[in-house]
């Protein structure tokens, strides 16, 4: 069944946006392995709500961690150690889209980091980037850390003002495909954009 692992360059960069709509076109599951920074909200309930997705297929988290830090902290906090080998991928019967927490080198534990669970998931990922300035060396730091770690790109979303000559410099350096870009919407109201949004 096809399974794409959302990541970002950065964190609040897009990531839980794209997987919603991405959730919704491919009328698939969503599953956030690893959720910090639950006292304030859930990306899965802004999943939900964006995509509108049923609630049966929002997929329970492996780890869901009170304080909005980086997984290994947020873990730290609250007395808890994140096990890889206890975070198992989903099988379902439709495509599975997975959240990530942050960039490819947030760490998890002392030993793990998000790129080392992307691995494990064995997937294709779709990278999520801003379109201003600066992205072009932060998406090109990303793709080369995954093509390091010979994990397979489907390609990048940008997310954020239309910026055609940001684009054209991630595809042409990049090697690699722009899977759709959205612009800043207010309220999060996604409705009026032309679907399907990504090109998958």
């Amino acid at each position: 069944m096809t399974t794409y692992f959302v990541t970002g360059t950065d964190t609040d960069v897009g990531k839980t946006i794209v997987s919603a709509l991405l959730t919704q076109q491919l009328d698939g599951f969503y599953w956030k392995p690893v959720q910090s920074g639950i006292i304030d909200i859930e990306d899965k309930e802004t999943v939900q709500k964006i995509g509108n997705i049923a609630p049966e297929r929002i997929l329970p988290c492996a780890y869901e961690l009170r304080e909005p830090l980086s997984p290994h902290e947020a873990a730290r906090r609250d007395g808890v150690k994140i096990d890889l080998a206890k975070i198992i991928k989903p099988q379902v019967n439709a495509p599975l889209v997975i959240e990530g927490a942050g960039g490819v080198f947030v760490p998890l534990n002392d030993h793990n980091l998000m790129i080392d669970l992307i691995k494990q998931m064995d997937c294709e990922v779709i990278v999520v980037a801003r379109s201003g300035l600066g992205t072009i060396n932060h998406t090109m730091l990303t793709l080369h850390a995954l093509q390091n770690y010979k994990i397979p790109v489907k390609g990048v979303v940008l997310n954020g003002p239309l910026n055609p000559d940001n684009k054209n410099a991630i595809e042409q350096f990049g090697k690699v495909r722009i899977l759709g870009e959205i612009p800043y919407i207010e309220e999060l109201n996604f409705s009026g954009i032309e679907k399907p949004i990504f090109d998958i």
